[in-house]
């Protein structure tokens, strides 16, 4: 009797999934929307609803359009890409953190662990500071950087395979390598800048920004989370049982082998694809996971979609404060996560010591 009811006020300390993920999204709305409005030129939220809902079909049918033309160029052309933007990348760097620390079985790996934001670097600023990629026109920066990622995690991929299968610890090993070897390449790269524009404007994208967003950069990030958090979800239960230990995985009949192929392709993928449009935004992927499991426990099922949801938040306000803080000049978003989860990174390690 005793054992049964201290199970139903377990379960009754569980948080509803459904009321945690309607939260989020209701924040996420609220924070879009409100994101948008603040800036050097201030636009009333509901001015910012109203111009969103007019785009959409029909919309116009049943709103007055009582802003100015300059508050329509503001909200539609220049801050609403940039807010879900940010949503996106949040929300990709979150679950690629999820995916590390499943792979690794540790709450303390990130998802640049793998080396792929110094390989991502390095052939950004090849492209930035002397124009290797300029054939591929406009989106010749984001198309640069995403090769970089790739080219790195196949890398780091081929030296970790030991006997056909991912030896973990190899596998962080060939990360910090890789990276230490591509960050080398990198200060060459800006070592021998033919300018100090293009220098400075490199250094800007490589501590991670979202400035000059614009609508074609949003397909590549969505299309990628919502193909990698499809294939996570889908897993989950191998990612739970991952978390027990390899051979633990292995009595409950889960191929160990697969599931680490698929983790490091999609955290690959996923932080290759965030990279190009973005930067590199350190912090995301540790924190949010970890703060999402303090929440709501360990489950993959769960931790996935509030990962997301609540990394979207974060970089979303993050960047609002980067934009704002020394107007009109902007703060790379990478330095300002740095200053907060440099901190919790620190409260994390002396956690897990007490522990």
């Amino acid at each position: 009797m005793k054992s049964m009811k201290e199970n139903k006020s377990s379960m009754s300390k569980e948080p509803n999934m459904k009321l945690v993920l309607l939260l989020l999204f209701i924040g996420s709305i609220i924070s879009i929307i409100l994101a948008i409005g603040i800036g050097p030129v201030s636009v009333h939220p509901g001015t910012v609803a109203k111009i969103i809902m007019s785009k959409l079909p029909f919309g116009t049918d049943f709103i007055n359009p009582n802003w100015t033309r300059l508050d329509e160029n503001i909200v539609w052309n220049l801050r609403l890409p940039r807010v879900l933007l940010g949503m996106l990348v949040g929300a990709s760097l979150a679950v690629t953190g999820v995916a590390m620390q499943a792979l690794v079985r540790n709450h303390l790996a990130d998802p640049f662990i793998l080396g792929v934001s110094s390989g991502a670097s390095a052939t950004a600023t090849l492209g930035m500071l002397f124009g290797v990629f300029s054939f591929f026109g406009t989106y010749a920066l984001s198309i640069s950087a995403f090769i970089g990622a790739a080219a790195t995690i196949m890398i780091v991929y081929t030296i970790s395979r030991v006997r056909g299968r991912i030896n973990v610890t190899q596998l962080l090993l060939s990360g910090v390598a890789v990276a230490m070897i591509m960050d080398a390449v990198t200060n060459v790269i800006t070592l021998s800048a033919p300018n100090a524009l293009g220098l400075h404007n490199a250094a800007f994208w490589m501590s991670g920004s979202l400035a000059g967003a614009k609508w074609g950069y949003l397909t590549l990030p969505l299309v990628v989370i919502l193909f990698c958090m499809s294939i996570l979800l889908i897993q989950y239960r191998a990612l739970n049982a991952l978390l027990l230990g390899e051979e633990a995985a292995g009595t409950l009949g889960t191929d160990v082998k697969r599931v680490q192929k698929i983790l490091v392709l999609v955290a690959s993928l996923l932080a290759g694809a965030t990279i190009a449009v973005s930067g590199s935004i350190g912090f995301i992927g540790l924190m949010v996971p970890h703060i999402t499991r303090l929440l709501i426990g360990s489950d993959h099922k769960k931790v996935l979609p509030v990962s997301a949801l609540l990394g979207g938040i974060f970089v979303i306000w993050t960047d609002v404060v980067a934009r704002i803080v020394i107007a009109p000049e902007e703060l790379p978003i990478g330095l300002l996560t740095a200053i907060i989860g440099g901190p919790f990174f620190i409260w994390l390690l002396k956690r897990n010591s007490r522990a």
